[in-house]
């Protein structure tokens, strides 16, 4: 049996101002091949070119990522203002409707930083442009200089829900965490289960009450040094056995049939 495969939601770019592609970044797939044990594949983020339904029906799970685009406020029933930076409509039609059907379906996949955002908002919940601007709140943003190293640098606790699938998943109440956002959830949806937060009262953990299948989201970079980190790997590993779960599935039933 061949690994698992990955969709990985590709991030709109422009090389040299002009050229237009689809990427992702080297550390999504080195975590998602070495750790989860499965086989990573870049997905164009504009719905003119996949489908939803082609999509479930070619991958097994799928990975949506962290980027320089916020999900439109739009998405979420706000005005868009400077505040809320730059934008990948595109992405945003395919993600969102990707992950409910997921859900519904039971087809696992994980959420990073924006992709945290997009389970977030795909679920009813809302965003704040610039949490670092709260009362209370520290400045979650990536460091503007410094090495690679320097960047992902654990920076702050994530405390999780006593009892709840994080701490079981982790085996620890609190662990530490990279933290390189700017954006964060506010008013979390219905079904939207925030089962771990910053020391400031910022969501890092989610999953999706009722869901059949794999769901877990994190705000961090759980990608960053993902074989050596214990955290990362825990999470990476756990994805990967709820892939082949899946996998395992839907080669004794087809797909169509569990949906």
């Amino acid at each position: 049996m061949t690994r698992p495969l990955v969709g990985i939601i590709g991030n709109h770019h422009l090389i040299n101002d002009a050229y237009e592609v689809h990427g992702g970044g080297k550390m999504n797939s080195e975590a998602i091949s070495h750790v989860a044990g499965a086989i990573p594949l870049i997905v164009p983020g504009d719905p003119a070119i996949v489908a939803i339904e082609e999509l479930m029906e070619t991958c097994d799970g799928f990975l949506f990522t962290g980027g320089r685009p916020n999900v439109h406020p739009e998405e979420y029933g706000h005005e868009e203002t400077v505040a809320h930076g730059a934008f990948d409509r595109p992405r945003d039609r395919v993600a969102l409707p990707l992950i409910r059907a997921l859900t519904e379906r039971g087809q696992p996949y994980l959420g990073i930083c924006r992709g945290y955002q997009e389970v977030a908002v795909a679920f009813g919940s809302t965003l704040h442009p610039e949490i670092r601007e709260l009362p209370g709140r520290m400045n979650h943003r990536m460091p503007p200089d410094g090495t690679i190293e320097e960047k992902f640098a654990l920076r702050h606790e994530v405390t999780f829900t006593e009892g709840g699938p994080f701490h079981r998943l982790m085996g620890a109440r609190s662990v530490m965490t990279n933290t390189l956002h700017g954006q964060g959830v506010i008013e979390p949806g219905p079904r939207f289960v925030i089962d771990g937060r910053a020391p400031d009262g910022t969501p890092e953990a989610s999953y999706i009450q009722g869901a059949r299948g794999f769901t877990m989201s994190v705000q961090w970079h759980p990608e960053y040094n993902a074989g050596q980190d214990e955290v990362s790997r825990k999470l990476f590993e756990t994805f990967g056995d709820a892939l082949r779960a899946w996998q395992d599935e839907r080669l004794r039933v087809p797909t169509r049939a569990i949906a």
